[in-house]
């Protein structure tokens, strides 16, 4: 009989093979297609909508703030296509069912959704307050369920459509003082997966997406903490660093390709990919790494504590020179008015 290994050698050519057949298919096109970007309005979901429009999609994006909103549109709209930004908060059922209706008014059905509003709030557990796992999945979660099954009835329209949600790598491995971000994180990557196998015969293809760390300059929208100060320089340094952390436009540079081949899951960079690897494998040997990691993070001051911004929890040691990239993301991806400029192209 065949041994193991053979087996193994076997499946995994089968597997390499199906995967080169099912990338010569061709690819969903976004041009003349309906999107629906929900967090659009800043950080990786605008990226997202620049590219979208860039590649002839009608854009919707949605978000809370409406001054946020304002100057994606603006910015969208400078781009030449067609764009509408509508204020939406995506843990309310009611108001996301109005926002697919403007969108099917004035675009046309939802062909593709991408689920990537969220929040994240960052602080030891003995921080945290069931408030804040509620939130988390909140936002993290419901909000995901909510836009899906609004839009479900559009999606499902012959040939059918694509769901883009968006994870994060702390929805496959559990991250310290980020424990209300992971588990929401951990239940909207089974939402993605279970949609996936039961939309399949309706002709939906959804693709579960687990980014590393970006510079998108979100730190600064994040919530905070225990020792908040300190809490914000650690993540705002991870979020900076070159090597730590991935440029936002390319992340949605390979967020569409992975929507466009229709693949089920995307796990980016490389580092990203080979630590959930490790985790499922051996995990008790980064449970015990995670550990170690937990010890070098800020200590709680004993108890849930009040949270605060991002913008409340800036210190000297962040903005720095180790956060300069994450810093200059902020103004690219729209999380604060760009400076202005003077005729010279200096800034005023």
């Amino acid at each position: 009989m065949p041994s193991r290994r053979a087996w193994l050698l076997t499946a995994a050519g089968g597997w390499l093979a199906w995967r080169a057949l099912r990338r010569r298919r061709a690819p969903f096109s976004f041009e003349g297609r309906t999107a629906l970007v929900t967090g659009g309005s800043r950080g990786l979901g605008f990226a997202l909508a620049q590219q979208l429009v860039a590649g002839g999609a009608r854009v919707a994006i949605c978000g809370r703030d409406e001054a946020t909103l304002g100057r994606a549109h603006a910015r969208l709209a400078g781009l030449g296509g067609d764009a509408v930004a509508l204020r939406c908060d995506v843990t309310d059922p009611v108001d996301v069912g109005a926002a697919v209706e403007v969108v099917h008014d004035l675009f046309g059905p939802v062909d593709l959704l991408i689920a990537n509003a969220g929040t994240i709030a960052v602080g030891p557990l003995d921080a945290m307050d069931r408030a804040d796992f509620t939130s988390a999945m909140d936002a993290n979660y419901y909000g995901v369920l909510n836009v899906v099954l609004a839009a479900l009835g559009d999606l499902r329209r012959p040939p059918g459509g694509r769901i883009v949600v968006i994870s994060s790598i702390g929805g496959r491995i559990p991250v310290p003082h980020l424990v209300p971000y992971s588990a929401s994180k951990f239940a909207a990557a089974g939402l993605a997966g279970g949609l996936r196998a039961e939309l399949a015969k309706d002709g939906v293809t959804v693709t579960a997406v687990f980014p590393g760390l970006m510079r998108t300059g979100s730190p600064r929208h994040a919530t905070f903490k225990g020792h908040h100060r300190a809490e914000y320089a650690w993540f705002a340094v991870a979020d900076s660093l070159p090597i730590v952390s991935m440029d936002a436009e390319r992340a949605a540079g390979r967020i569409l390709a992975a929507c466009a081949r229709g693949d089920a899951e995307l796990v980016f960079p490389f580092a990203v990919r080979a630590a959930a690897l490790a985790h499922a494998i051996a995990p008790e040997l980064t449970a015990a790494a995670l550990a170690a990691v937990n010890r070098l993070l800020p200590n709680s001051s004993g108890g849930p504590t009040r949270r605060w911004s991002g913008e409340e929890s800036r210190s000297p040691a962040a903005p720095s020179l180790l956060t300069r990239a994450g810093d200059r993301a902020e103004a690219r991806y729209n999380q604060v008015p760009r400076p202005a400029h003077n005729g010279a192209g200096a800034p005023a």
